[in-house]
């Protein structure tokens, strides 16, 4: 685990995979000099994607926020989200009947609009729910905490139907100091209460990593070894490329600080190759 210059870092490798909140932007918007860090990648040759567990927005959504932020550049193509696997598993599985979900219409729009009806969980009788054949925990706002997650459990306690998390992140920042539930977390309580084990898409775990290997492979012939994947966070972006077999570098400009770095990764025992301070170090 070493403490090195991100610049000086990534020039060893010809792919940097790179997590969006906490490592380009954060509560604030834009982190300081991301644009000039990603323009130094690109003339350098090497290859970038941004790895989002965010499923609240589209690819073109993600790039479209990206340039109102001060972002150019980035295409659809540049960017993998949690959402748009968990679509691609949906249609898929050619699933008949409704599909409920927790979350934005935005984020069902995105993810569910594959030729059947979607219905948010404030909608759904509990006395007549037998057309519901799938559940999708979207996002963490668009619903009542205080109603619809207690109705969420009480159609999941009496259907046995696929449960799909597009969001695997447990929280996420909203201020230097401060946290918020994310979807990973709510499902997580769901999926604990009822004993029971959700399909899951977004880093750590390995669709996502898959998915995206196999768009460079389009472009070029990468090995793995020779893909830096850089985040903020240990338990999503570090631990998922520690198990997909990449080199891995843990950013301090998210989820995680410099004064409690240390002790994180001696609680968590999951080993970043590298630390940096951020993408612009």
């Amino acid at each position: 685990m070493e403490k090195v210059k991100f610049s000086t870092l990534a020039t060893n490798y010809k792919v940097v995979f790179l997590d969006s909140y906490g490592v380009l932007k954060n509560h604030a918007g834009l982190i300081d000099g991301v644009s000039e860090t990603l323009e130094f990648l690109r003339g350098q040759g090497i290859v970038t994607k941004v790895l989002t567990n965010d499923a609240s927005r589209s690819r073109q959504q993600q790039v479209d926020l990206f340039k109102r932020l001060g972002l150019n550049g980035l295409t659809v193509n540049d960017i993998i989200t949690s959402g748009t696997l968990a679509r691609l598993f949906l249609e898929d599985k050619k699933i008949t009947g409704k599909i409920g979900y927790l979350g934005t219409v935005n984020a069902a729009n995105y993810i569910l609009h594959i030729d059947r009806d979607s219905v948010p969980i404030s909608e759904i009788d509990l006395e007549d729910c037998d057309d519901i054949s799938a559940f999708v925990f979207l996002d963490d706002e668009g619903f009542d905490w205080n109603v619809d997650i207690n109705k969420t459990i009480n159609l999941l306690r009496m259907k046995n139907i696929p449960v799909v998390v597009a969001n695997s992140d447990k929280l996420y920042p909203v201020s230097p100091r401060d946290v918020a539930v994310g979807t990973g977390g709510i499902a997580k309580l769901v999926e604990n209460i009822l004993n029971r084990k959700f399909i899951h898409f977004g880093k750590p775990d390995s669709q996502m990593f898959m998915f995206a290997y196999n768009q460079i492979l389009k472009e070029g012939d990468f090995s793995k070894h020779e893909i830096l994947m850089v985040g903020d966070t240990l338990t999503t972006d570090i631990l998922g490329g520690n198990k997909f077999g990449l080199d891995t570098a843990l950013v301090l400009t998210g989820n995680t600080i410099e004064s409690s770095v240390d002790t994180l990764v001696a609680a968590t025992g999951i080993l970043p190759d590298y630390i940096c301070r951020s993408i612009m170090d």
